[in-house]
């Protein structure tokens, strides 16, 4: 995600860049001798003393670290009194930091990636834009998913990893709620991949839709008090959660500590599980699992490796499940992968029959270059720093981007850059 934010910056803005890693030659790869960029050896954890010194000679800290860090270096950033940009959800820990921030006179402005990001940027310039006019939202759904292009979907998974694999596997585990025609849905972590149903998709076809996180707290941030129905989901091309359901139930979505994997193959996990003797077959397995030898979700495991000799390799299931698929759903040079992002509303004006309107964004990754998830999570990121590094955006606190100051030229600048969000009336 940092290439594009990089690259950004240094053609953007006149702006002295250090780029901050704990492997310094990656960082020296991303500012590629460039004039003003300067590539410093960091670990925020080991290194504290350091982070404050970088901080506080700093305008604007981007923070493209996993999001456990982000609330030590904005601890750091409010006590240097330094604005900080990060594209992860805000943790209870980030948001303790408000008032802080507040008093500071400083921004710490989270989820302004793509999902969170440009999902919450183009679903409130249309709901602006309708209330403006005096019109309300009565249903709101909004649906994500980064793909491999159809041409590059070419595994039994029909997926690959374009972000950090764990964290893809890590969502699997999280519960769903949302609100449906006046009703609140709530959906147990286990039972997530079996709440799911198709979706078309203009220019995609059909994809599938799992419910994600817990929608109900925009109700309220989107100011869609009467609205009906507020929905969140994730994408995939269908067999994805079919699939993902009975990893999540045969345990190898947990992270525990197992010390009784050193050693033990994917194989002998099942034999020891399940109490199967090791001349048992395949077909043994697959009924341990309640799913057919002959079925899709069999075959994709198989492929996978996960009923061979092979070693889990890790302390946890997780672990040994996140380098399986990392060997094997990695994008080959020359790929492409897509992001879909669509939200439908439900609009009405002056009491008249609602109409239903969508805004989409398709965006594919450019072979042998940057990734469309590097490019919709880092640019605009990159776009809100330079807007604060040029004292455009005075907000202060702890916020995510709602508010026009922000929403507007960020979604113009990446209009430019042919990251593009098409609105149509599908009553027209």
């Amino acid at each position: 995600m940092a290439r594009p934010l990089v690259r950004y910056l240094l053609e953007q803005t006149d702006a002295q860049l250090v780029v901050a890693g704990n492997d310094h030659r990656r960082a020296l790869e991303l500012i590629a001798d460039h004039p003003r960029a300067q590539a410093i050896e960091l670990d925020v954890e080991a290194d504290q003393p350091l982070l404050r010194q970088w901080v506080e000679r700093s305008s604007v800290v981007v923070s493209l670290l996993p999001y456990v860090l982000h609330p030590t270096v904005g601890r750091i950033c409010v006590e240097k009194g330094v604005s900080l940009v990060t594209t992860s959800y805000v943790s209870p820990a980030m948001q303790a930091l408000h008032d802080q921030a507040v008093a500071r006179g400083i921004l710490l402005l989270n989820e302004v990636g793509l999902d969170p990001g440009i999902d919450h940027m183009s679903a409130m310039k249309t709901i602006r834009t309708v209330q403006d006019q005096g019109g309300s939202i009565l249903a709101f759904e909004s649906y994500c998913g980064g793909l491999p292009a159809p041409e590059a979907a070419d595994n039994p998974f029909r997926y690959k990893f374009s972000w950090s694999p764990r964290g893809v596997l890590l969502a699997g585990r999280n519960t769903a709620r949302y609100l449906r025609q006046g009703r609140v849905i709530e959906i147990p972590a286990q039972a997530l991949f079996q709440n799911t149903w198709l979706k078309n998709v203009a220019g995609v076809g059909d994809l599938e839709v799992y419910p994600n996180r817990d929608a109900m707290p925009y109700q309220r941030l989107y100011g869609l008090e009467q609205a009906h129905t507020v929905f969140r989901g994730t994408l995939r091309y269908p067999g994805w959660c079919e699939t993902l359901a009975v990893l999540a139930a045969a345990g190898l979505l947990d992270d525990s500590f197992r010390q009784d994997l050193a050693g033990k193959s994917w194989r002998r996990v099942w034999m020891d599980k399940y109490g199967l003797t090791d001349d048992a077959p395949a077909s043994r397995i697959a009924a341990a699992l309640q799913i057919s030898p002959e079925g899709r979700v069999f075959s994709s495991l198989e492929w996978l490796g996960l009923f061979s000799s092979t070693p889990v390799g890790a302390d946890s299931l997780l672990d040994g499940l996140t380098q399986a698929m990392q060997r094997r759903m990695a994008y080959q040079p020359g790929e492409r992968d897509m992001v879909v992002l669509q939200h439908d509303f439900q609009v009405q004006f002056d009491g008249r029959t609602p109409r239903h309107t969508s805004a989409r964004l398709i965006d594919y990754g450019v072979p042998f270059g940057d990734s469309s998830m590097s490019r919709t999570v880092g640019l605009p990121a990159a776009v809100a720093a330079r807007w604060i590094w040029l004292k455009r955006i005075r907000l202060t606190g702890v916020r995510i981007p709602l508010d026009p100051e922000i929403y507007l030229p960020v979604l113009s600048e990446l209009h430019r850059m042919g990251i593009r969000i098409v609105e149509t009336d599908e009553n027209e």
